[in-house]
């Protein structure tokens, strides 16, 4: 059974975080385009008598300082609040109504819950500290977190520890997780252009198929992962696109590759460029081609602070009881939530939200992906938990 004050607080927040969450469904925005996400979230910071900072991160980002009865060290709760450029296909009434962009990652859940626990702790604020709300653009892409780190979301006042949540497909409402230190893996981009010599399909030998070369290019970079890293040490080189040639019976005089590469450890991560341009340029070098390999370091691996995590768990036990919540193993996907672990304690947990009843099955980033709207005020008493949690450790 719940034993958090906010329990009861929480549930009967559920009609407005639906309400809340569905309106920002209906109303995605891009990395760095969340205008009206932002003028929503500081309306309902304003209904409670909480300022938002002026505008963050490329001018879509907020803070906000929920303030204890008692002065003391301060804690952040983030959200973030970007959406995804895919069309949607769920068919709900609250579906996306922007064309080709969509919540399907669960960030309309998180900025609903953020609002929620900043609802909760404004009517039973911590007795010693404070929390600082972090809503942060461009999770999916940009790089929010870092970009609110620099225009000092973790200052004024100091923040002692971060803590998160993201929505899990993969548990049913009612059930959390989280992962002790490495949670999700380094997530790098890999751009090769292959170049040849192009020609007419049947005379091969007086070009240089771009194609076939490139072909040998992607199945070598495999090794890279099976033969040339420590099988301990996870890694993933995955090649996502490939494009090139006109037509049929014509020889690609170029292809382009695309791809993404996830890792853990960091001395692995920094040989990476290195060992992906050797065996790139060893295998166009055999075929008389050539190549340009960039890669491109995007966020770091998050890793969960393991003296924070305790905290987390007990705040968790305290919304959905211990046998409701789990260790969980790493994921390679990745998380700029990273960028905030680098600096202060941190931790991200997960929160169920799968319902096969109802068909709520699919995952992350898909076009299907859809959520338990029960799981909300869990998140919400959750969030704020943590902080209170947090905050009675450091008293």
């Amino acid at each position: 059974m719940p034993t958090t004050p906010f329990d009861a607080a929480a549930r009967a927040l559920h009609s407005d975080l639906v309400a809340w969450r569905r309106h920002l469904h209906r109303h995605p925005e891009l990395a760095f385009r969340e205008v009206a996400t932002a003028d929503f979230v500081r309306e309902r910071l304003a209904e409670l008598g909480i300022e938002a900072s002026a505008p963050l991160a490329g001018g879509t980002g907020l803070t906000a300082l929920v303030r204890g009865r008692g002065d003391g060290p301060t804690v952040a709760l983030r959200a973030d609040m970007d959406a995804l450029p895919i069309p949607e296909d769920t068919r709900a009434d609250y579906a996306s109504t922007v064309p080709g962009v969509a919540h399907l990652c669960g960030h309309d859940a998180h900025t609903a819950m953020l609002l929620g626990a900043a609802t909760l702790l404004r009517r039973l604020p911590p007795a010693y500290g404070h929390v600082k709300l972090l809503f942060q653009p461009a999770e999916e892409d940009g790089g929010g977190a870092e970009k609110m780190i620099a225009d000092g979301a973790l200052e004024r006042p100091a923040v002692g520890a971060v803590f998160a949540l993201h929505v899990d497909p993969r548990f049913p409402a009612g059930r959390t997780g989280v992962v002790v230190g490495p949670a999700h893996a380094a997530a790098d981009g890999l751009d090769i252009e292959v170049v040849g010599a192009g020609g007419h399909a049947a005379y091969p030998h007086l070009s240089v198929d771009a194609v076939t070369v490139a072909a040998q290019v992607v199945t070598a970079l495999q090794h890279v992962v099976s033969r040339h890293s420590d099988p301990l040490a996870p890694l993933v080189l995955t090649i996502g696109t490939i494009q090139g040639g006109f037509a049929r019976n014509v020889i690609a005089p170029s292809v382009n590759l695309s791809g993404t590469v996830r890792s853990f450890d960091a001395e692995l991560r920094q040989g990476l460029p290195g060992l992906v341009e050797r065996v790139v340029q060893g295998v166009v070098a055999a075929h008389g081609a050539t190549a340009r390999v960039t890669y491109t370091m995007g966020y770091p691996a998050t890793i969960n602070d393991p003296a924070l995590v305790p905290t987390f768990d007990a705040a968790a036990a305290a919304v959905v009881g211990a046998d409701a919540h789990a260790h969980l193993a790493p994921t390679m996907g990745g998380e700029d939530f990273a960028y905030y672990a680098e600096r202060v304690p941190a931790v991200i947990g997960r929160l169920g939200v799968r319902d096969e009843a109802r068909g709520f099955v699919h995952p992350l980033h898909h076009p299907r992906f859809d959520l338990d709207e029960a799981a909300l005020p869990l998140g919400a008493a959750l969030l704020a938990e943590a902080a209170r949690g947090w905050l009675d450790t450091q008293a």
